[in-house]
């Protein structure tokens, strides 16, 4: 009895065809395959070795050529392009073994496949976690393909797409970019492949929103890297992680764990591309909060964090004025005494206490007055008290204080929206606000640590002066 060998053949390049499927090959008494590929191995094969060739979307009438031939006593090899049992031939093979009930022999040897071949000609994309789908809606619905091309964006997978586009299927891989860019920045490195291992190579660099769909045909294998990638001299690599610790130098356990923080928060964030100061207030309210609703109500001035961080590294902003303690609790005490910037709250003060019953006016605004009175030119960071923000835009209006900036992030139900209405005409100070109900002490107080520590945003390395 004969036995059928299911053989990928590679990409194209005769050095890509492994020794086995050549002595497979030269032991052939029949090859069946798409007529295509036997171009690329005839140099294995004998004189008398009878070739089966098929046109395309004839992969059921090749599987039954090659059982009726071992049927026969013949030893048969199935080319498949790439590896047999990735979109190849083996699957099929081996269904149809199942469904005639044969007891011919199914060998399936591997090869080299058309996204390792690309990943070896970007150089290395494909150095962490991966996967592969294919865009022909032929035999599988597209909102299945869909909810994968979903997953694969939202899990960081480097992802290696297959069938990208032909004549008939124009409109799928421009879907693909519109779902990635959904989960992955703009920037994130991409790589065409077309032909690889032929003399027809054509191989690009370019990012998710950079791509040229027009280029990509159905010989074309894109790999898409993930949040890590990166493009280096022409070459696309996702580091596996050799150098973390090493990039990473002596960092304690607590912000080893805000780091590891961020980058969650990052790949989940439904828009990566933002521009930095606004991303690294972002990330910082949200790991305070744990609520991605900030994506919706944090808003900073354009440039409003490197203003202000700008500001405090050439020593121009010495004092942060809080509306209450808890700010001052949740500002790193480390930033503070590395960049020699004070925090302050007014409330203890004793003479806060005996303007508010003599003005009758609540304890924080009373704070206010006095910090502005000492500190006109001070960052002030509210996160609980929407009177003290109310009167630090009165002042400012009177034309006694001159913030440096404002954080506001009052909290409650009563005037707290008006109070950061009254803040935004201020164009001229760069401002930090959490619109809306929300806000808090905590969020305030994390706010200012971002500012001090934005010289870390690049690295995306927080946590400095835990």
């Amino acid at each position: 009895m004969g036995k059928i060998i299911v053989a990928g053949i590679g990409p194209g390049d005769p050095q890509d065809v492994t020794p086995a499927v050549q002595q497979a090959l030269s032991m052939a008494d029949a090859v069946v395959g798409y007529k295509y590929y036997f171009q690329f191995v005839k140099p294995w094969l004998r004189p008398d070795c009878q070739c089966v060739d098929t046109g395309m979307r004839r992969e059921v009438d090749r599987a039954e050529q090659a059982f009726l031939l071992a049927e026969k006593g013949l030893t048969v090899v199935v080319i498949s392009s790439g590896d047999a049992g990735i979109y190849g031939m083996t699957p099929l093979v081996l269904e149809m073994q199942r469904r005639r009930q044969s007891d011919i022999e199914v060998i399936s040897l591997p090869g080299i496949s058309a996204f390792q071949k690309a990943a070896s000609l970007l150089g290395a994309p494909i150095g962490h976690d991966l996967c592969l789908i294919s865009l022909s809606d032929l035999m599988t619905p597209w909102s299945v393909i869909e909810r994968r091309i979903v997953a694969a964006a939202t899990a960081d997978f480097v992802t290696a797409v297959y069938n990208p586009r032909s004549h008939g299927r124009y409109w799928q891989l421009e879907r693909l970019r519109e779902l990635f860019l959904m989960h992955r920045a703009g920037t994130t490195p991409v790589g065409l492949v077309r032909q690889a291992g032929r003399e027809e190579q054509q191989v690009t660099v370019t990012t998710l929103a950079a791509m040229d769909v027009e280029q990509v045909d159905m010989f074309t294998v894109i790999i898409i890297g993930n949040s890590q990638s990166y493009a280096d001299d022409g070459r696309l690599i996702t580091p596996r992680g050799y150098y973390r610790e090493e990039e990473e130098g002596d960092t304690k356990p607590g912000q080893q764990i805000m780091m590891e923080s961020f980058r969650t928060i990052e790949g989940e964030l439904t828009n990566k591309d933002l521009p930095i100061g606004h991303k690294w207030a972002l990330l910082h309210a949200i790991h305070t909060t744990a609520d991605f609703d900030m994506e919706k109500i944090l808003y900073t001035d354009p440039e409003a964090v490197e203003q202000l961080y700008a500001k405090v590294a050439d020593g121009t902003l010495t004092t942060i004025i809080t509306d209450v303690t808890m700010v001052v609790s949740g500002i790193r005490k480390g930033a503070l005494q590395r960049l020699g910037v004070e925090a302050k709250c007014y409330l203890a003060d004793p003479r806060v206490a005996e303007m508010a019953q003599h003005e009758g006016i609540t304890r924080t605004q009373a704070g206010i007055r006095l910090a502005v009175a000492e500190h006109p030119d001070a960052l002030f960071a509210f996160g609980n008290a929407p009177t003290a923000l109310m009167e630090l835009c009165l002042l400012i209006r009177q034309g006694k204080a001159q913030p440096a900036g404002i954080i506001a992030a009052p909290v409650g139900f009563v005037h707290v929206c008006e109070s950061k209405h009254m803040v935004k005409p201020f164009h001229h100070i760069p401002k930090i606000i959490v619109e809306g109900r929300k806000g808090g002490s905590n969020l305030a107080a994390t706010l200012c640590n971002a500012i001090l520590c934005f010289d870390d945003a690049k690295d995306l390395k927080p946590g400095r002066d835990l």
